[in-house]
C-alpha cells in the first residue's frame, strides 16, 4: 500500500515470507508500505459521513496497518493482507501473507464489513481479477474501498503529454506500480465484480506541475478532479 507522491511518508521494515517470491518481495518492499495523510484523510472522511463501522476490516495490500491506526475506532476487527509484513503492523490484527497476484487467496469468502485496497491495484498485473477478490472478501451489502492514483489529475494529464506517461507511472515507478486505470476502468472492474459503486472522491491533495509544492486546499476543493493526485470508489456488493 503505497502512493509514490507521499512526502515524509513513515517508512517500515518487511519481513519476508517463506511462501513468497523473491522478485514479488522486492516490489512490495519499493512500496515502503505506507499511504499518505491525504488519502487517509480521504477514507476516514467517506466513513464518517456514511457512518460506516463495525465488524471486521480487512485491508488488501496492508504495509504496516496505516490504516488501522486512522480507523481503530471505528471496526472491532483488523485483517491485513500483503506479499510481506512489515515492522509495526499492528499488534492486535490478524495477518496473512499473500501475493494478491495469485488466483487463489488463502482467506475465506464473505467475512468483511468493510474491504479496503488503499493505492494497491496499481500494483498488479490483472486488476479486474483482484476486484472480484475484494468483492468475494465481503459479506452481501458490505463496503469496498479501493484507492489509486488519479490519472486525470492535472499533473498527470501533462505528463501523459509531454512524456508519454501518466506522472505515477514513470520509470522510477516501475515495476512496482505496473497498471493505470481511469475512473471508467475501475468502475467497469466494479460493476462487472458484482458491486454497486456508490460514490467517487478525491484526496484534494495534488502537487503542481514544475514544482514540489501543492495546490491549497480551498483551490482543490473547487476542482477535486483536477486538482488532486488519487482518487477512491466506494462500492457495495449487491446481495447475491
Amino acid at each position: 500500500m503505497s502512493v509514490s507522491a507521499a512526502r515524509g511518508a513513515q517508512r517500515h521494515t518487511a519481513t519476508p515470507d517463506a511462501g513468497i517470491d523473491a522478485r514479488l518481495e522486492a516490489r512490495a518492499r519499493q512500496s515502503l508500505g505506507s499511504s499518505s495523510d491525504a488519502i487517509y484523510r480521504m477514507v476516514t472522511g467517506v466513513l464518517e459521513a456514511r457512518g460506516i463501522g463495525g465488524g471486521t476490516l480487512v485491508d488488501v495490500g496492508c504495509g504496516g496497518g496505516g490504516l488501522w491506526r486512522v480507523v481503530s475506532g471505528r471496526f472491532s476487527h483488523y485483517c491485513g493482507l500483503d506479499a510481506v509484513k512489515y515492522d509495526g503492523f499492528p499488534s492486535e490484527g490478524e495477518f496473512q501473507a499473500i501475493d494478491l497476484d495469485a488466483p487463489g487467496w488463502p482467506m475465506a469468502d464473505g467475512v468483511a464489513d468493510v474491504v479496503a485496497a488503499l493505492e494497491t491495484i496499481e500494483h498488479l498485473e490483472n486488476p479486474w481479477a483482484f476486484v472480484r477478490r475484494l468483492r468475494a472478501l465481503a459479506k452481501p451489502g458490505a463496503w469496498v474501498i479501493v484507492t489509486t492514483p488519479n490519472q486525470m489529475s492535472a499533473l498527470s494529464v501533462l505528463t501523459l503529454l509531454v512524456k508519454r506517461r501518466f506522472s505515477a507511472f514513470q520509470d522510477p515507478q516501475y515495476p512496482a506500480h505496473r497498471t493505470a486505470l481511469l475512473e471508467c476502468d475501475l468502475e467497469r472492474a466494479a460493476r462487472e465484480a458484482g458491486l454497486e459503486p456508490a460514490e467517487w472522491a478525491y484526496s484534494l491533495h495534488g502537487r503542481v506541475p514544475l514544482t514540489p509544492w501543492h495546490y491549497p486546499l480551498a483551490l482543490a476543493r473547487c476542482f477535486p478532479r483536477a486538482l488532486s493526485d488519487n482518487l477512491m470508489l466506494l462500492a457495495r456488493r449487491r446481495d447475491d
